[in-house]
């Protein structure tokens, strides 16, 4: 007799993927031959919480989880706990966590009441080094790593969350561990650095930053007029406490002459390219180079490029 397929369903933020929500993944992937994963939108994230991640990062780093276990899932943006009028409709299990417990207790009533079955399969909490439950908010605040685990204490010049969710998984795929400290500081450069000026922001962030960490990271973009043409090059700045600099660049790429024009009329690149693309934030989004890749590059890839760079010669 044939296998009845089964589809599971799991929902939540995923601010900062950590293993408390891999815990979750892991369960609806052993539950269902098809999953249903619902990513609160950014205006409900943003309603219940302060510090959100965007939803094309969470949704991404949840979406690069389930396909390194081989997997593939249906992925919803949901408004509440219910999800979007549809999205329920043949769902068997939803996996919850105990925090997440009550939620999907009115879930399940509701999918009674409209003549469905819907079984509840409950995650325990993971637990972090301090004894706490693992939080994406713990993992921001740099209380410990996405693991829940000790490591270095890394401090990120910025409160921008592509430059310290870039820093994150540079970090990661070097020391294993590593607890990222974001810090906003001034650059100490104008807001649209040009030339040499690049390097001194990046300098300038890591410095202010470095406190009592290990080491401290300062990034900086900025603007130089190379054969010709107006080129964006990303640069990284690695601290430690001994006072030892290694520096670092992204890939450089040409603006169009469109965009090089506002620039160096005194625009800025993020306003330059909000003018043109009626887009906003594009600094703290996927960036311009996103826009201009047409999304085969996003921000966060280009500056875990410079990252990496700077990192290399203390490999």
């Amino acid at each position: 007799m044939a296998h009845a397929e089964v589809r599971a369903a799991v929902a939540g933020t995923f601010n900062v993927l950590h293993d408390g929500h891999r815990a979750l993944i892991d369960r609806a992937l052993e539950e269902g031959d098809e999953v249903i994963v619902g990513i609160t939108s950014d205006a409900m994230a943003s309603a219940e919480r302060g510090d959100i991640l965007p939803f094309y990062m969470r949704r991404k780093a949840v979406e690069d989880y389930i396909s390194s276990k081989g997997r593939t899932a249906v992925f919803e943006p949901i408004d509440d706990i219910y999800g979007p009028p549809g999205m329920l409709d043949g769902v068997d299990v939803l996996v919850v966590s105990e925090e997440s417990l009550d939620n999907g207790r009115k879930v399940a009533e509701r999918a009674e009441s409209e003549g469905r079955s819907l079984r509840l399969s409950v995650v325990p909490m993971v637990m972090s080094s301090d004894g706490t439950r693992i939080s994406a908010t713990g993992v921001m605040e740099g209380r410990y790593s996405r693991h829940g685990a000790a490591g270095p204490r890394i401090a990120v010049g910025s409160a921008n969350h592509v430059k310290v969710e870039a820093v994150r998984e540079v970090m990661e795929r070097i020391y294993g561990d590593a607890i990222i400290i974001p810090i906003d500081v001034p650059s100490g450069v104008p807001e649209q650095p040009f030339g040499d000026e690049t390097y001194r922001g990046a300098l300038n962030r890591a410095r202010a930053a470095l406190g009592d960490c290990d080491l401290s990271v300062g990034i900086e973009a900025g603007v130089f007029e190379l054969y010709g043409e107006l080129i964006d090059i990303q640069h990284c700045v690695v601290l430690d406490r001994d006072g030892r600099v290694t520096v670092g660049m992204g890939s450089g790429f040409a603006y169009p002459p469109e965009v090089a024009e506002m620039v160096r009329s005194g625009m800025t690149v993020g306003r330059a390219m909000d003018a043109l693309h009626g887009r906003e934030s594009v600094g703290h989004s996927e960036g311009a180079i996103g826009i201009l890749s047409r999304g085969l590059l996003d921000r966060k890839g280009l500056t875990q490029q410079a990252v990496l760079a700077a990192m290399v010669p203390r490999l």
